[in-house]
């Protein structure tokens, strides 16, 4: 298994629709930055979120998530208030291949700001855009900002493929195309 560098990337999202919208190449002038690297892709967040609040005084408890402890928003930018936590979604749809894993990660712009997603991993066989899981860990407010770079998808392809993807499992989030809230 090993990291694929930027042609193999270009390939499988051209030739097998790994990645739709696919940008082949880094887009930075003015944003900050998203499409193909070295050995990942840079995908953007959508203008989609659910911002967390306690107006409700709610418990987040994921085996029974009470919609009341967000608000939804649609805008280009996002204000995260201090210390807490939104849910939003990647513009790009991805379509994991039986033999490949993909690993989410912040990207240091937002990471430098105090602005953290935690690692996820998308499985070989995984469908749908990506629920993104944004943290602002500082006591000021933070500003993200729709259709722009938010996170890079690592891609490792194994040797063979999968005996069971995530597909097979019919997994919970297959095919998700909108901010996803947990599932059981």
């Amino acid at each position: 298994m090993g990291l694929k560098p930027d042609h193999w990337i270009r390939r499988m999202a051209l030739e097998q629709r790994m990645i739709d919208p696919f940008v082949d190449g880094q887009v930075r002038d003015g944003v900050i930055s998203y499409g193909l690297s070295s050995y990942g892709y840079d995908i953007r967040v959508a203008d989609e979120f659910k911002i967390f609040t306690n107006i409700y005084s709610t418990v987040v408890d994921p085996k029974q998530f009470d919609v009341r402890s967000m608000v939804d928003y649609r805008g280009a930018y996002c204000i995260i208030p201090p210390n807490s936590f939104v849910l939003a979604r990647s513009v790009e749809h991805i379509r994991m291949p039986r033999n490949v894993t993909g690993i989410v990660l912040c990207k240091s712009t937002y990471i430098r700001a105090g602005v953290l997603i935690p690692t996820t991993v998308l499985e070989a066989g995984w469908e749908g855009v990506i629920t993104l899981e944004i943290g602002n860990v500082t006591p000021l407010s933070a500003k993200i900002y729709a259709n722009e770079g938010i996170a890079q998808v690592l891609f490792f392809e194994g040797d063979a493929e999968c005996e069971i993807s995530y597909l097979d499992r019919q997994g919970k989030y297959q095919r998700q195309q909108g901010v996803t809230l947990p599932r059981l």
